[in-house]
């Protein structure tokens, strides 16, 4: 069983309906490949580009209601999760979870009702940047916004966002930013989406310190299968997927790793082209020397302690 912390999914849904719907479309995940691949919990964000124009707000409103819209049209094969037990009863009664997640703060607008808001309606994840410094922090995308951290109203959300049970989630965000959350959080977060930075220089990718700092504040990070992240190939490789999980291991422990596949927001040139074919990492991981018992972490058992240890 696998849980994956980040898929753009309903964006891909939203900007191209043509392309079918959850049961069933041309994109790396719908229910069908989630089934397949032995999903058993899979996190849905809303994606907002803050630099497109119109309302952030209004924008994720509507992707929340075509994501609510699909449960609704799909509740025989997948229902909402809004913390472990969730999960659990679902699995019982043979459907898949999706938990519902904001990616780009700037969606609340630094208003910590709308955030509240946003919690009545399901959402239990928030990366805290994208691409764009916000009401709450900087991006890691851009040098002259690494050494910048929380804004004092991130702090505050940070805080929040712990009290209601939200998972804090630092893909993206500065490395500063990063030191903040761990500073300030009093519950474990995490890096949904974001590999290893001493395996690939990329800024969205984790240092090691970061790293051994995310396992000593109960969190993980998502193995992201975008190639850029992953190395130098232009393909998203299954030996670079392996080497990152290794070099993770190694540098942070088996308890810090997860999945964070990041499918429908990175580029389609996979080696694990949809969730239905993610028995080859499994397969690979295998061969490579990882225990039954890591490989259960990696799948979906670092994910399940986390969700319960926030979400309950």
């Amino acid at each position: 069983m696998l849980v994956d912390f980040h898929c753009d999914t309903i964006l891909a849904l939203f900007e191209d309906p043509a392309q079918g719907n959850l049961r069933k479309n041309s994109f790396s995940v719908d229910l069908a490949k989630l089934r397949n691949g032995h999903s058993m919990a899979q996190f849905f964000a809303i994606f907002i580009d803050k630099g497109q124009p119109g309302d952030v707000l209004e924008r994720g409103l509507a992707m929340i209601d075509l994501f609510y819209c699909q449960l609704a049209e799909n509740q025989d094969v997948i229902s909402l999760a809004r913390n472990w037990q969730d999960v659990a009863v679902n699995q019982h009664q043979g459907r898949m979870s999706a938990f519902l997640t904001i990616e780009e703060g700037a969606v609340i607008k630094g208003d910590l009702p709308t955030l509240r808001n946003l919690h009545r309606l399901g959402v239990r994840l928030m990366t805290l940047t994208w691409n764009y410094p916000n009401e709450l922090g900087f991006p890691n995308s851009q040098p002259e916004y690494r050494a910048q951290g929380l804004t004092e109203r991130g702090k505050e959300v940070v805080a929040e966002m712990n009290r209601l049970g939200m998972i804090i989630d630092v893909s993206h965000l500065s490395d500063q930013g990063f030191y903040d959350v761990a500073a300030c959080s009093k519950k474990p977060f995490v890096a949904s989406h974001s590999n290893a930075r001493a395996l690939t220089d990329h800024s969205r990718n984790l240092t090691d310190d970061m790293i051994r700092k995310l396992a000593d504040c109960g969190g993980v990070t998502g193995l992201n299968f975008a190639y850029q992240f992953l190395g130098t190939s232009p393909i998203s490789r299954v030996a670079d997927m392996v080497a990152h999980c290794r070099h993770t291991v190694n540098t942070g422990g088996e308890d810090v790793l997860a999945l964070g596949t990041d499918f429908d927001g990175i580029s389609p040139n996979l080696e694990i082209p949809h969730f239905g074919e993610m028995g080859q990492l499994i397969g690979a991981l295998e061969k490579a020397g990882f225990t039954p018992r890591q490989i259960e972490k990696i799948s979906w058992q670092n994910a399940a302690r986390v969700i319960s240890d926030v979400l309950g």
